[in-house]
């Protein structure tokens, strides 16, 4: 008998598992060499050793229900706790054997704490992806989404069923060669992470603009089996750039443009009082009709002097309370009286009461008919509709003038507030209206934007602060 022992011990020892055998009043009865190592249990059990005394307190409890059952129990699972207070998580295999007067139980606990610890791991590490603010995708070893967290929804605007096993392309700008994207896709492949800025679209064709980090993501082997993509949205801190480039921008050109009034303006007076003496004296009637085509194109010249001593030199008008929408008012009332409005429908929405704002009345006038008329023209006399928008915060003043006409082309959007340039026909404009109007509007310590979709129409934001203290222009 002591030698069967002997050899049940010796085959219960060489498990890897821990094993014990437990009685019908769950005392623990044996145990083998891998539980006495992991446990730091002595050589034999005591004589009274309850088994659920190895557990830890909030360790499920499987062996009861086993007991009242018969045959080979579902997987449980346990909490072990170590001499030295380690916790070891373990997979329960349990089997009742009925033996000659009593019943017995034979349970196998695998050590799964290793994979609990990856599981946990994992968890934590798919809870931080998929709550940060910042933009992350995942994509196969052939580059096809295979997750995208929130954060990423919510800056490109398409949802996670659009994306996933689509391409990242999906979102290009189309501003970079092939050659660029070859070279990131040959460094990533082969295990090298790539940084850099991109310029991507969202869904409604809004640029977005990222820092962008790729890592590859490689197996136990070392071969790359997918990528993780990780974003910093940068698109305000690109746009405040472009702001500021362009605002510099436009005080340098006001700078030159204060020069070259001046020296153009005073030969341009003399050719003018030249021109009014021979009109007085000539009696050739050819000679007068030429004089006063020179006279009309010296009218022209005089007044492009004039918008540009109005942006670069400060107004000697003052400031004063202003009654915006009023202003507003008589300048849609104007614009209405012109010959190409008489088939347009204007629409003027005031969201909440204007106080007064500390602002030069002719020159927030003039921004208003310029814009206006800017968008008469879009219309090119065909029916359709101007709408005025006045809203306010706690701190600003919003005007909006949209129109539903011809839309400004990408290429053009860049240069629409630059001097000189405009879209119409030579003599019809003289492209510095939107420029002037953009300097008043700075000049009050407010921001002039254009927004435009080809074939459907502009919109034109004046912000205005609420505070009162806009400065004279210039």
């Amino acid at each position: 008998m002591a030698r069967e022992q002997n050899i049940a011990d010796i085959f219960i020892d060489i498990i890897p598992d821990m094993c014990f055998v437990v009685s019908g009043d769950q005392n623990v009865l044996v145990y083998n060499r891998r539980a006495r190592e992991l446990l730091g249990l002595p050589p034999t059990p005591n004589p009274s050793m309850p088994f659920y005394s190895l557990l830890t307190e909030d360790s499920p409890r499987p062996l009861l229900a086993v007991l009242r059952t018969s045959g080979r129990a579902p997987e449980a699972e346990a909490r072990f706790k170590a001499a030295d207070g380690r916790v070891i998580d373990a997979l329960l295999f349990i089997r009742k054997i009925t033996g000659p007067g009593a019943d017995f139980l034979y349970v196998i606990a695998r050590d799964v704490s290793e994979s609990k610890q990856k599981e946990l791991d994992l968890l934590r590490f798919s809870n931080v992806v998929h709550y940060t603010v910042n933009p992350i995708q995942i994509t196969d070893a052939q580059g096809r989404m295979i997750y995208v967290n929130p954060a990423f929804e919510k800056a490109t605007g398409y949802s996670r069923e659009e994306l996933i096993g689509t391409n990242p392309n999906k979102l290009s700008s189309g501003k970079y060669p092939k050659a660029f994207w070859k070279g990131i896709w040959e460094q990533i492949t082969a295990g090298k992470v790539w940084t850099g800025e991109i310029e991507n679209r969202r869904k409604g064709g809004e640029a977005l603009f990222t820092q962008l980090l790729i890592s590859p993501i490689v197996d136990g082997e070392g071969a790359v089996v997918g990528f993780l993509g990780t974003h910093r949205d940068i698109t305000e801190q690109k746009l405040l750039e472009q702001q500021l480039m362009h605002s510099q921008k436009m005080e340098s050109i006001g700078t030159l443009a204060a020069g070259i009034a001046h020296e153009v303006g005073n030969p341009l007076a003399s050719i003018s009082s030249i021109v009014q003496v021979l009109l007085r004296t000539l009696a050739d009637d050819f000679a007068k009709e030429k004089l006063v085509l020179v006279q009309s194109q010296v009218h022209r010249i005089t007044k492009i002097i004039r918008d540009l001593v109005d942006f670069s030199r400060p107004s000697n008008y003052q400031i004063q309370p202003t009654d915006l929408v009023r202003t507003l008012s008589d300048a849609v009332e104007i614009v209405k009286m012109g010959k190409k409005a008489k088939d347009i429908t204007f629409v003027t929405h005031i969201r909440r009461q204007i106080p007064p704002l500390g602002l030069v009345p002719d020159q927030i006038s003039q921004v208003f008919i310029n814009i206006l008329l800017n968008a008469v023209d879009a219309l090119q006399g065909k029916h359709g509709t101007i709408t005025v928008e006045v809203a306010r915060d706690i701190e600003n003043v919003r005007v909006t003038i949209a129109d539903d006409g011809c839309g400004i082309r990408p290429e053009n959007m860049p240069k629409i507030f630059e001097p000189f340039f405009t879209t119409k026909r030579v003599g019809e404009g003289t492209g510095l209206g939107l420029w002037v109007s953009y300097g008043i509007v700075k000049s009050f310590r407010g921001e002039l934007t254009v927004a435009s979709t080809p074939g459907k129409g502009t919109s034109f934001s004046m912000t205005l602060p609420l505070d009162g203290k806009g400065q004279a222009h210039g």
